[in-house]
């Protein structure tokens, strides 16, 4: 993983082109979707960064205009990192990227000022479409996810409609998201570089949130819940 953010090297930024930052934990997708968007003008990737921290440094560096990020990194999640990037330049064009179900995480990302959600198992000519449209001004979600979010607004917000985990924190749905992977709570103090004092406390907190009994109740159900979701 990088310890510092890149300036990338590539196609020379054009009238027409904008200044992207690439912002993933992985490095092999990382370069590779470098690569892949080099090969056009719609924009002209100016540099990458590996984690939340070094996505803001390069923010305040290399003054992007759009920034592809990944909704999972260590430390501090993307949806956060929307928030703090936003704050600071409120004109910045956000498209996010994640291996995560667009059910999961498309309508918080949105919520927080991204302006498009993409699967990282979609093609390649996805994230290009997807930042055609968004630097156009326009939102981009799949037309799968778009027919849900209006069925969701016809059905209106004051019923039962809502997922029960909607009331959890961006951090507690992924934590709960592992614990439906059967992950061990060091697995996922691990995979998101928190402490596994800090895992349990947000296991806690789900199971109060959700009204679960015990920690038995809350598995059977983050099992269930993800098995219904990667369907």
């Amino acid at each position: 993983m990088s310890t510092h953010a890149q300036t990338t090297p590539g196609s020379p930024v054009t009238t027409a082109s904008k200044r992207l930052l690439v912002v993933d934990d992985h490095p092999v997708f990382r370069h590779g979707i470098c690569q892949f968007l080099d090969q056009f003008s719609d924009v002209a990737v100016c540099g990458e960064a590996a984690n939340a921290q070094l996505a803001l440094e390069a923010m305040r560096q290399l003054k992007p205009e759009v920034v592809l990020l990944d909704v999972s990194m260590p430390g501090t999640n993307g949806i956060e990192l929307i928030k703090h990037m936003l704050a600071e330049q409120p004109s910045l064009i956000i498209l996010i990227i994640s291996m995560h179900d667009e059910s999961l995480y498309a309508l918080r990302a949105l919520r927080a000022g991204a302006k498009g959600y993409v699967m990282k198992q979609q093609a390649m000519e996805n994230i290009l479409e997807a930042l055609r449209k968004i630097i156009g001004g326009g939102i981009y979600v799949s037309p799968q996810f778009s027919e849900k979010l209006i069925f969701k607004t016809i059905q209106g917000s004051d019923g039962d409609m809502g997922s029960p985990v909607d009331k959890l924190s961006d951090r507690e749905l992924e934590v709960l998201q592992l614990f439906g992977r059967d992950k061990k709570t060091r697995e996922i103090a691990n995979a998101l570089h928190l402490s596994v004092k800090t895992v349990e406390t947000h296991r806690m907190h789900i199971k109060e949130k959700l009204g679960f009994k015990d920690a038995d109740e809350m598995m059977k159900f983050a099992i269930e819940w993800v098995t219904v979701t990667q369907d």
